[in-house]
Order: C-alpha cells, then structure tokens, then sequence
C-alpha cells in the first residue's frame, strides 16, 4: 500500500483507463453511501483536483453526505493488468446548474441527459494497494437506461421529480436541482 499527496501521471493513466468508478461518502451517524458510476463522466482537473457529473438516479445521498461533512472516497479498480486498486480521498462539493461555478465545471463534460450536478472534489491524499482480488474483466458495453429515461422524460416531470429530492434516506437535507439538463449522448450511447 501507497500513499501520495497528489495524482501523478501513472495514477491518471490507470484512472483514465476504466469504465467504472465507486463513491463512498457518508455523514456522522446513519448509513454509508456506496454508488457505481459509469459513462464517461469523471474527469482530473489537476493533480489534487478531480470532477465528476452526476445524472438524477434513485437518491441524492451524496449530495446530503458533502452538505453535512464533505468527506468523499473514490475508488478506481484496474480491471486489466496490473491488478491495481487506486482512491482518491477529499473533499466534495456539490455544484449545481443553478450555482456561479457550474459554467466552468460543465465545460470539462459532455452534458447527458438527466445530468443533475457535477461533483467538485480536492484531492488530500491517493492510495494505492494491490487488486489481486479483483476478476481481470472486460466491458461489454454501457447500459443506455438511465441516458433513454432522462431522454424521454418531460422537462417539467424531471424538474419536479428532483425538486422534491430534498432530504437523503436518513433525513439529511439536500439542495433540489431546478433545471433540466437535457444534454446529448456519448458516443456510442445514441
């Protein structure tokens, strides 16, 4: 095991190189957060600075978890070889359309349908350790689910759908998103 104050050139390759990423987040007391994240969504902004977009799902507890503490983990796993298991430990912030920084976030993604936030996360430490129990897999292809419901969905039934997102499971609040993101497919998503 590893650590480093700031993502250097190897950890950016390995990061670069997967499809999935995992995001741990929680507050002092209630349940623990754990979220697979997929698309091409995540992306390293500088060596202690990483974002990530965030599309409308089933909850918001990472939202409610950065209000009340701000501590986030993400995890990375080298599905290929070398088995390599890699995390990022800081700090999060949510940041939403509605927010003076969304234009200059935004401006690092392609913005898909159903986009609600963009995660802004300081880096203050990077963890390597073996992955050898991690299954060496290949990606098949993403899934185009989430990207067509938030597609076909109605601008207003979304808005209103995650406007009344205001609270995580365990009744920490969370601030509702007020604009539809409507965006365009990745390719090879359409």
């Amino acid at each position: 095991m590893e650590f480093s104050d700031a993502i250097d050139a190897k950890h950016r390759a390995m990061i670069e190189a997967q499809p999935v990423f995992f995001v741990a987040t929680a507050a002092a007391s209630g349940r623990i957060n754990l979220s697979p994240k997929g698309y091409d969504a995540f992306r390293i902004l500088g060596p202690n600075r990483v974002a990530y977009l965030d599309l409308g799902g089933s909850g918001n507890e990472t939202h409610a978890h950065a209000l009340a503490n701000g501590r986030i983990t993400v995890m990375f796993c080298n599905w290929q070889q070398p088995a390599l298991i890699l995390r990022l430990y800081g700090a999060v912030t949510p940041v939403l359309p509605q927010d003076g920084g969304w234009d200059a976030l935004a401006a690092h993604f392609t913005l898909m349908p159903g986009t609600r936030q963009i995660f802004d996360i300081e880096v203050d430490s990077v963890q390597t350790s073996c992955g050898w129990g991690v299954p060496v897999m290949e990606l098949d292809h993403e899934r185009k689910t989430l990207l067509k419901a938030h597609a076909n969905s109605e601008p207003e039934q979304w808005a209103s759908k995650m406007s009344s997102r205001t609270s995580s499971i365990d009744g920490l609040p969370t601030r509702a998103t007020d604009r539809y993101i409507e965006g365009e497919f990745p390719p090879g998503l359409e």
